[in-house]
C-alpha cells in the first residue's frame, strides 16, 4: 500500500513537472511611456520598418519597435481607431472615427498624402495581401470600405448586416470580419466583394478581436462573456471553446509557437495553445495591467504589444470607464 502510495505521489510531481514546462517564459520585457494625453484602441506593427503605430486620441504615435523610442507622430487623425500597412506601395492607413475618413501617409517619412472618405465611425482596418486592397470596417453605417492603395480611392462599399469588429484573412482570397451585435463572423470575397457565408457564434457574445491560422484554416475570436471560440475558417464549424479573461479587445495568433494570445481588459492574458488543428487548450494566464485590452505581435521577434494607462480609482454615475489619469499612457511589451 505504501509503496502505491508513493507511485502516486511520483506520479503526481510528475505531472506537476510536466505542467510548470509548458509555461510560455513570456513575461513584461519593458514599458514605453507615451506622455501625450487621450484614449486610444488598437496597434499595428509594420515590420520592414521596424516600427509600431499606437493609435492615441486624436494622433497616432509611432515607436520604433525594438527599442521603443519616439520615431514620429502623425497628427489630426480624429478619434483614430486602427492603423493598415500596406508595404508593398509604402503606405500606411489610419481610421478616423469622429471624421469618417482615412488618413492616408508614408511609411518611411510619416509624412502624410491624402485623406479618404469612408463610412461612418470607421472602426478595425488592415491590408489584405492577397487582393492588395485594404479593408475599413465601419461600425455606425454597418459596412466595409475597400481602397485601392494604387490610386487611394474608394472600389467599393459592402453592407455587413450588422457592426463590424476586427477582420482578418485567409490569404486566398477570404475576409472574415466579426459582426458584434449579431453575435457572428461574416466570410467575404476579397476580389468579388461579395458577402459569400455568415458563420453564427454559438455561446459567444459580442465578438471583438479575431485572428487565423492560415495553416489549420482556423478563426479564434474573442467574445465578452470571456470565451474564445476556434472555428473553422471553410466551414463555420465550432472546434472549440475556452475561457479567457474579462474586456478582451483583441487575439493574435502566432504561427510558429502555435500560440493564441487574448489581451483582457481585467490586466490578463490568456495564452491558448492549438495542439492540433482540432486540439486546443489554455496553456497559461499572464498577468498584464488593467485597461490592457488590445494587443499587436511581431512576427518576428515574436513579441507582443499592449497599451494603457492609469485610472482613477472610482467613476462617476453613468460613465462606463474610470477616468485615465493624465500623463500614464504607455505601451507594455512582452517576450521571451
Amino acid at each position: 500500500m505504501k509503496k502505491k502510495i508513493l507511485m502516486l505521489a511520483v506520479l503526481a510531481v510528475s505531472c506537476l513537472l510536466v505542467n510548470a514546462q509548458k509555461k510560455t517564459g513570456m513575461h513584461l520585457l519593458a514599458t514605453h511611456a507615451i506622455g501625450s494625453n487621450g484614449g486610444w484602441d488598437y496597434l499595428t506593427v509594420d515590420q520592414k520598418n521596424n516600427n509600431l503605430f499606437v493609435s492615441h486620441g486624436n494622433q497616432v504615435n509611432v515607436l520604433n519597435k525594438n527599442t521603443g523610442d519616439s520615431v514620429g507622430v502623425i497628427h489630426n487623425t480624429q478619434g483614430v481607431h486602427g492603423i493598415a500597412i500596406a508595404n508593398a506601395l509604402g503606405k500606411g492607413y489610419t481610421t478616423n472615427g469622429k471624421t469618417a475618413t482615412c488618413t492616408v501617409f508614408d511609411l518611411r517619412n510619416l509624412t502624410v498624402i491624402t485623406q479618404i472618405n469612408v463610412g461612418q465611425n470607421p472602426d478595425a482596418t488592415f491590408s489584405d495581401d492577397y487582393s492588395q486592397k485594404v479593408f475599413v470596417f465601419n461600425g455606425k453605417s454597418h459596412d466595409a470600405t475597400v481602397i485601392d492603395p494604387q490610386t487611394d480611392r474608394v472600389v467599393a462599399t459592402i453592407p455587413l448586416g450588422g457592426k463590424p469588429e476586427a477582420g482578418v484573412s485567409d490569404g486566398k482570397g477570404k475576409i472574415y470580419v466579426n459582426i458584434e451585435d449579431t453575435n457572428e463572423i461574416v466570410c467575404l470575397d476579397s476580389k468579388s466583394f461579395v458577402v459569400l457565408s455568415r458563420y453564427k457564434l454559438i455561446g459567444g457574445e459580442e465578438p471583438t478581436g479575431l485572428a487565423i491560422d492560415r495553416v489549420t484554416s482556423r478563426l479564434f475570436t474573442v467574445c465578452s462573456n470571456k470565451v474564445m471560440l476556434v472555428l473553422d475558417a471553410k466551414t463555420g464549424k465550432h472546434i472549440a471553446k475556452l475561457p479567457i479573461g474579462d474586456g478582451s479587445d483583441g487575439v493574435v495568433f502566432d504561427a510558429t509557437s502555435k500560440l493564441a494570445y487574448s489581451s483582457n481588459g481585467e490586466g490578463t492574458i490568456t495564452v491558448v495553445r492549438e495542439v492540433s488543428a482540432d486540439k486546443f487548450v489554455v496553456e497559461e494566464t499572464i498577468k498584464s495591467e488593467p485597461g490592457a485590452r488590445t494587443i499587436a505581435l511581431d512576427t518576428v521577434t515574436h513579441h507582443f504589444f499592449l497599451p494603457t494607462a492609469t485610472f482613477e480609482k472610482s467613476t462617476t454615475e453613468g460613465q462606463k470607464r474610470p477616468k485615465m489619469i493624465p500623463g500614464t499612457f504607455r505601451v507594455l511589451q512582452y517576450g521571451k
